[in-house]
């Protein structure tokens, strides 16, 4: 299980008061050194928190996978041809959302999202899918070529509740809403895998909901942001990093 630590807010910390610090460079250097596998940053079109500057940094500093997550734009797409990280994410974005919201639509739109994969596999970039757990959408995005779909936890997070987890949280059930929703993430991460596909998965995560998603063995990478940055301030970004990976370490199968 691959963990990436997406450093999204670190740079939203900082463009709240307009200063150098804290640094989301700076910030990945340590969550790596903490056994992150990974880092993620979302290039936004209107650049609210990571900005141009951070993603040519983090490209040049670090030598583990940098995933930068993006529009499916023309001017995303030529951004990281010129960039190259080691993988891009297509996922939708909207200006007025505060966080991403649901999953890429591909059922319907193979030709324009074509277009951008090819271009990003023709640099030796990975591409990988932002996706609600849904089947169609699995066989759009393997249609397309992509090398790995990511499923969209959010409905599943949002369901099993938020809070710090408790030892008595950790022998309770999933709730059932909860259950629901990580059955639909099983199953489209199973046909997904069948199909070829690697499965990563993300979307507002915490210490306490990942145990029980970690069951689900063909995902094999998460990437996780706010939370990690939220416990930072309560534990350091060194301790939340290492407390997830506890976290994550207790629910995956042996």
């Amino acid at each position: 299980m691959r963990l990436h630590i997406n450093i999204d807010h670190v740079a939203t910390l900082r463009n709240a008061r307009g200063t150098p610090y804290p640094d989301p460079v700076d910030a990945a250097r340590v969550c790596l050194d903490a056994g992150a596998h990974g880092i993620t940053a979302h290039l936004r079109e209107d650049r609210r928190h990571i900005v141009d500057q951070d993603v040519a940094r983090l490209r040049a500093t670090l030598r583990s996978t940098f995933n930068l997550e993006m529009a499916a734009t023309d001017e995303m797409i030529a951004l990281a041809i010129e960039t190259r990280p080691d993988v891009v994410t297509l996922v939708p974005e909207r200006r007025e959302e505060r966080t991403t919201e649901g999953g890429l639509e591909v059922v319907g739109n193979a030709e324009s999202l074509g277009k951008h994969v090819a271009a990003l596999q023709a640099a030796d970039i990975k591409v990988s899918l932002f996706i609600a757990p849904d089947v169609k959408q699995v066989e759009a995005s393997q249609a397309l070529g992509v090398e790995q779909i990511e499923l969209h936890t959010g409905e599943y997070a949002h369901a099993f509740g938020y809070g710090r987890p408790s030892s008595i949280d950790l022998l309770k059930p999933i709730p059932e809403v909860a259950r629901v929703e990580h059955a639909r993430l099983a199953a489209a991460a199973k046909h997904g895998r069948a199909l070829g596909l690697e499965i990563a998965a993300g979307h507002g995560l915490t210490t306490r909901n990942v145990g029980a998603l970690v069951s689900i063995e063909e995902i094999v990478e998460l990437n996780i942001g706010h939370a990690v940055i939220a416990d930072a301030v309560f534990m350091s970004l060194t301790g939340a990093v290492k407390a997830m990976l506890a976290a994550i370490a207790k629910g995956r199968p042996v």
